[in-house]
């Protein structure tokens, strides 16, 4: 059986258990059926990259709840204060990524953080442009993306 599937059922005995499936203790439930399946990983034998992947995903999160934090911060500011401190340019960022769900979340991840927006990926799916309000250094801010997002998106999807 699939450890995802499994650590699903754990979490809804968990719930169960307590007599109420709420979301609140179905993720209890998750998270421990995960820490319990971590635990027995060698009683169970199992070589599946579940746990290095579920890590991956939530530093990708993680990430991203950063970059959304400060970017807000510093588009609230630029608005907020009399000087205008941005600083817009189109740019072109070559892409590392491949696939079509990694493009596409790539670019959603640009485009939901405030200050940058995806307009579109070249035809040959090797280029992405990007507008975004502070760039002062447009070779920084293409290197801050490529090792950000795209570097965390790209870990995820690695077998």
């Amino acid at each position: 059986m699939n450890l995802f599937v499994f650590n699903v059922v754990l979490g809804f005995v968990w719930a169960a258990l307590w007599g109420s499936i709420t979301l609140s203790q179905l993720a209890i439930g998750f998270f421990v059926g995960f820490v319990a399946l971590w635990i027995a990983q060698p009683l169970l034998g199992v070589q599946d990259g579940y746990f290095r992947r579920t890590w991956r995903i939530v530093r990708l999160i993680a990430f991203f709840i950063y970059e959304l934090v400060i970017s807000s911060v510093r588009v609230a500011m630029d608005v907020l204060t009399p000087q205008n401190i941005a600083k817009p340019a189109i740019l072109e960022m070559p892409l590392d990524v491949e696939s079509d769900i990694e493009i596409l979340l790539v670019t959603n991840l640009i485009s939901l953080t405030p200050g940058t927006l995806s307009i579109d990926v070249t035809p040959d799916r090797k280029t992405l442009i990007v507008h975004a309000m502070f760039a002062d250094d447009p070779d920084a801010v293409i290197e801050d993306l490529k090792s950000g997002m795209e570097r965390l998106v790209k870990e995820v999807f690695e077998t």
